[in-house]
């Protein structure tokens, strides 16, 4: 039996650091949603543990994984394979992403349920997140899950510089860990009214980043000179950066004159998916 399951890629529409617990552990808010743009792992029944990276970006990963290590948390053998679709390291949730594609594959091919957020924080901050799959307020060091109202269809312009940004990094270089959390989360009508809500929001590890890697501010400024982008901003501690479009039309021509503009940059254009589980 071999079960493929699409791991989408994870968009911090909002992230304010709102405090720092005495491990380290930052406390988090954010307005978390999933495009149509991802990894895929399958997984195969084997009596050992193994993986296979492929894709165009699988060159980026080696050695042991936030994969592997979902399957080690399930104590379950398989033979694995990522298909490397997302940048590595871009502030997409793409490692945590994965893992959670790879805890669904493995749960699906052993009968077994899937694990809460508790069991597979200890993976990473996003991975309860990505677990889940849906349009979460994500809260504390990640294991707070919130349903969202119903959000409007809107469609995403994602770019990353081909700049691997380290977490840590930009942690470390935030000027303050006690920031404002968001304000209470409306209804949205449209696509413009969530842009309106999301501009009152914020990114709070957006200026350190760009502090680290000065190409980011480039690329929302792009971004932000595409005709119909309601709103740019970076992506979870970057160097992703997203356009939020109210049409599939818009994103689609924007996506296409910054290919043209910036050939070495990674470009997509998705829509926000709806609050289902991944597909497999």
């Amino acid at each position: 039996m071999t079960l493929r399951v699409f791991a989408p890629a994870k968009i911090n529409l909002a992230l304010h650091v709102t405090g720092q617990r005495g491990d380290g552990y930052h406390l988090l808010d954010s307005l978390v949603v999933f495009a149509g743009v991802g990894d895929w792992v399958t997984a195969e029944a084997s009596d050992q543990l193994s993986l296979r990276v492929t894709g165009p970006f699988g060159a980026g990963l080696s050695g042991d994984n936030l994969v592997l290590r979902a399957a080690r948390c399930l104590g379950v053998t398989a033979a694995l394979e990522l298909d490397k679709q997302l940048p590595v390291a871009s502030g997409i949730g793409g490692g945590s992403a994965d893992a959670a594609a790879a805890l669904r594959a493995l749960c699906g091919l052993t009968g077994r349920a899937l694990p809460d957020a508790a069991a597979v924080l200890a993976l990473g901050a996003d991975v309860p997140v990505c677990l889940a799959g849906v349009p979460l307020r994500m809260q504390g060091v990640g294991e707070v899950l919130t349903p969202l109202p119903a959000l409007p269809a809107c469609y995403l312009v994602l770019v990353n510089p081909g700049v691997a940004v380290a977490t840590p990094a930009v942690f470390k270089a935030l000027a303050r860990r006690d920031n404002p959390a968001m304000e209470s989360i409306p209804q949205w009508a449209t696509a413009s009214d969530l842009a309106t809500w999301l501009h009152a929001q914020r990114n709070d590890l957006e200026a350190p980043a760009m502090a680290l890697a000065p190409v980011i501010a480039e690329v929302k400024a792009a971004l932000e000179a595409r005709p119909g982008c309601l709103l740019a901003r970076m992506s979870g501690s970057g160097a992703t950066c997203f356009g939020l479009f109210a049409s599939e039309e818009l994103a689609k021509a924007a996506a296409g004159v910054l290919r043209d503009e910036a050939p070495a940059w990674w470009v997509a254009a998705a829509p926000v998916l709806p609050p289902t589980p991944p597909r497999t």
